[in-house]
């Protein structure tokens, strides 16, 4: 089991030479990935190649790009010219977003978005793995006129998918290399989680799926002021159908509930039940939510985690 850090902070957009000097302190910490939200600011593959040209050794992702309002044409380009630039270090995150995001901000109807995904999934793969497609579906049409290959983009891109519910799950399963589950705690990832996505992997033929589990967690000796702030920070996603679901599904009735808050020792055993429940990688965010001397402490013991997977 790999362990990493989003890069991205909860209270404002971090600059571009920001990120880059965090991503190297994380990479000295001895984490092993840093990823990127894709939200209406940064162009997210655009910030993990900058970043992984300028980190050599971390791994990069995207967590994750919504299908709404992109093409397969337009992500490829960008995820090859991540793989290019980063020698290989990239990983594509997509997710479904939300109803309120996508009509709101790109006027699209959040209409079929399984069909959407299974589409989008369909007409990508080939693209990032040879550079071609041919594929006309209901929903959309990717073809390649002209060459769509990067030179220097490999291997392909591994392929990504913000899942989590049953539907999702088997879609990402058939035609994905994983998942990238969010405030699923380790009781949703064993029941559920990682044996829906495994099976339908294993149905298509394909290898066992990595389990990507993003964990909001902090290592902090203020363990209630840290999970105050963690609640009024992760409400939002209360209101959306499929995190309500998921941290129901984990035991929790909020989202911080779910959030991995203690000290060394205890943030230690809950990583240890993430692996135990089947996440082949974890994802440490929300890590500055305790402020800067809590984030340090963070990374620092998930660094030595990382060194004794």
């Amino acid at each position: 089991m790999t362990i990493g850090v989003t890069l991205s902070s909860t209270s404002h957009q971090l600059s571009i030479d920001s990120t880059v000097h965090l991503a190297r302190e994380a990479h000295a910490a001895g984490l092993r990935s840093a990823w990127f939200g894709q939200t209406f600011a940064y162009d997210s593959p655009l910030l993990a190649a900058i970043v992984g040209r300028e980190v050599p050794g971390l791994q990069v992702g995207t967590s994750a790009i919504p299908v709404f309002g992109r093409h397969p044409l337009v992500v490829s380009s960008q995820a090859q010219t991540a793989q290019a630039a980063t020698g290989g270090r990239y990983h594509l995150g997509l997710a479904l977003g939300t109803r309120h995001l996508t009509e709101e901000g790109f006027g699209i109807p959040y209409e079929r978005p399984i069909a959407l995904l299974r589409e989008f999934l369909t007409a990508l793969r080939p693209l990032l793995e040879t550079g071609a497609a041919d594929f006309h579906g209901e929903l959309l049409t990717a073809t390649t006129p002209l060459p769509a290959a990067v030179p220097g983009a490999a291997p392909p891109v591994p392929l990504l998918v913000a899942a989590m519910g049953p539907q999702a799950l088997r879609v990402s399963g058939e035609l994905a290399d994983g998942v990238l589950p969010f405030l699923a705690g380790p009781r949703a990832l064993a029941e559920h989680i990682v044996p829906a996505v495994t099976a339908a992997a294993e149905a298509a033929g394909r290898p066992a799926p990595r389990i990507v589990a993003l964990v909001p967690g902090v290592v902090t000796a203020d363990v209630e002021a840290v999970r105050e702030t963690a609640a009024e920070t992760l409400s939002l996603y209360e209101r959306i159908p499929s995190y309500q679901r998921v941290i129901g599904l984990s035991g929790g009735e909020r989202a911080a509930d779910v959030a991995v808050i203690g000290d060394e020792e205890a943030v230690a055993a809950e990583v240890r039940r993430y692996r135990e429940a089947g996440a082949t990688e974890v994802v440490f965010t929300a890590t500055d939510l305790g402020g800067e001397a809590d984030r340090r402490r963070t990374w620092k013991l998930l660094g030595e985690l990382a060194g004794t997977q």
